[in-house]
């Protein structure tokens, strides 16, 4: 009768956390690269445009709150989270906009300020008044 002996157990243990360890690599090598490819987007379609931020909240996307065609292209997983999103007048147009945790948290109300957008994306304030 073959039995398992506390060697045996272990040295299955370590190959399986090993897999594990590579499979969690190539996950971050192809996340690495989707960031890159989301950077260099941002960058080249990166524009100065001055707004006026009528509110800011933090809350999960819907239909109601974004446009129905960027609603339906999110994943998924985004579609779960809450987002930073900023109602803004950009020119004649009130919009839903969103950005990341920094620039958020600096972002005043009821206020007028340059910022560099990407699509729907604020990026960085360049100025406010």
């Amino acid at each position: 009768m073959n039995s398992w002996n506390t060697s045996d157990t272990i040295l299955v243990i370590m190959v399986i956390v090993a897999l594990i360890f590579v499979g969690l690599y190539f996950l971050n090598k192809r996340g690495v690269k989707r960031m890159v490819q989301a950077q260099d987007f941002i960058d080249m379609n990166r524009m100065t445009v001055p707004i006026f931020v009528i509110g800011k909240r933090k809350e999960k996307p819907s239909a109601n709150n974004l446009p129905k065609a960027v609603f339906e292209q999110m994943p998924k997983t985004a579609k779960m989270r809450k987002t930073n999103l900023v109602r803004a007048k950009v020119g004649p147009q009130i919009v839903t906009l969103m950005c990341d945790n920094n620039v958020y948290d600096v972002l005043p109300v009821k206020k007028n300020v340059k910022v560099d957008l990407a699509g729907m994306y604020i990026v960085s304030i360049t100025g406010m008044n």
